[in-house]
């Protein structure tokens, strides 16, 4: 089988807009969640999001281009140079019929469909942009991905709510596994963070109405009421492993498994039981030809809401029944990026391991005894892990997990944060 290793990262996300600052925050406890600024969010009762900071997308993006761009397909270019950066991945290097893009986004250009229906609302039809279509539709982002770096190999958008990063990991990884390609763009992107954003998901009781940003996620906490909604991409470069040592790349990490299942449960709610989730960390973990008591560390979902967190805990207790692990979820520092998520975690577990500490679960906040998982906490982060799962599970019953391994155990290449 041909495996699939892990050679450029990037991301801009609530704790930093680039790798290294978002990991060091992360490896710190650094918690990215703030008072929302892009608008007066009062009448939606909700107060606090993870939104960027001092983010400037000309930075790495062209003003004139960025312009034609929503900012989940900005974040989504932004982040993915980055990546491309870092696995010194050029025209030189990989055979553009043998690159791909397979990225995800949990609802896509967001703020282009509030800001032109309020617009045609306001002035009438005539008025909508011309870029309205290609600015708000999710495959933009996988398609300027694709224009921006010649890859003329597979490429699609993956939308699976808030496992779409997951998601589209794990399909760039078979993609690979099956031959279709050598190198594979992916990962997720989302902004969300705007006015129908809030109140659409604060209309579905399920964001935390919480004022406090220490106290407003609180995945695995007794008195957690609710995600907090986050903002940001994360992109990973994945390459076939021979294709990697023969260019000279540095390998980071190898996505090892990946499993998937339906609930068929629930348009919103997760199956209480956690069936589906378990058998989609089981299928990961059979897919990467290991062991339950092979994995030292779970990135869990662990969104902050009732139903979430007691669900993934009997999960991970009926996969790992006979081999404790450590848990934690990184949205305590984030919040919750829906369709980025996954990727975004992917990315901080992969930083973890290389690191020797994992995530922790920074939560102001007694563990709930509905969620008996063991929590990663400034004690206990300093781990040799050498197997990990990161998971995420969507709305409509989306289940997908990710297994992976350390970038130094993989062989042959040079581990990197």
């Amino acid at each position: 089988m041909r495996r699939v290793v892990v050679t450029g990262m990037g991301t801009v996300n609530p704790l930093g807009n680039d790798l290294p600052t978002s990991v060091q925050a992360m490896l710190t406890d650094h918690v990215g969640i703030a008072p929302i600024t892009k608008f007066d969010a009062t009448e939606t009762g909700i107060s606090v999001a993870g939104e960027l900071k001092d983010f400037d997308v000309t930075a790495r993006i062209d003003r004139k281009l960025s312009k034609r761009l929503d900012g989940f397909t900005q974040y989504a270019l932004y982040s993915a140079i980055e990546a491309a950066e870092q696995a010194q991945l050029t025209a030189e290097t990989v055979d553009p019929e043998r690159l791909a893009v397979i990225y995800g986004s949990g609802i896509g250009g967001l703020t282009t469909i509030q800001n032109q229906v309020t617009k045609m609302n306001a002035k009438g039809p005539k008025r909508v942009s011309p870029m309205f279509v290609p600015m708000s539709i999710i495959n933009m982002a996988p398609g300027v991905l694709a224009q921006h770096f010649g890859a003329h190999g597979a490429s699609y958008a993956v939308v699976t709510a808030c496992a779409s990063g997951t998601s589209a990991i794990g399909q760039a990884m078979q993609h690979i596994r099956c031959g279709a390609a050598d190198v594979v763009i992916t990962g997720g992107a989302e902004a969300s963070v705007n006015e129908i954003g809030i109140a659409g998901f604060a209309a579905l009781t399920a964001l935390s109405s919480a004022t406090e940003p220490q106290r407003a996620s609180l995945p695995f906490g007794q008195h957690r009421s609710g995600f907090v909604m986050g903002e940001g991409a994360g992109t990973l470069i994945l390459e076939e492993r021979e294709h990697a040592l023969a260019r000279g790349a540095q390998i980071l990490g190898e996505i090892v498994g990946y499993g998937t299942t339906s609930d068929a449960y629930h348009m919103t709610a997760p199956n209480p039981s956690g069936a589906g989730a378990a058998a989609a960390m089981q299928m990961a973990i059979a897919d990467a030809d290991l062991a339950a008591d092979n994995i030292g560390y779970v990135n869990a979902h662990g969104t902050g809401t009732a139903a979430n967190d007691a669900m993934e805990s009997k999960a991970i207790a009926q996969v790992f029944a006979d081999s404790p692990v450590l848990v934690s979820s990184t949205k305590s520092m984030t919040g919750h990026l829906l369709g980025a998520a996954g990727a975004i975690e992917a990315i901080f577990t992969i930083a973890g391991m290389n690191s020797g500490r994992l995530p922790a679960n920074v939560i102001d906040d007694t563990q709930d005894a509905d969620c008996p998982v063991q929590l990663v906490n400034q004690k206990n982060a300093q781990q040799d892990c050498e197997y990990a799962l990161s998971n995420s599970f969507g709305f409509g019953g989306h289940n997908a997990v990710l297994a992976i391994k350390r970038g130094d155990a993989v062989g042959g290449g040079e581990e990197h944060v």
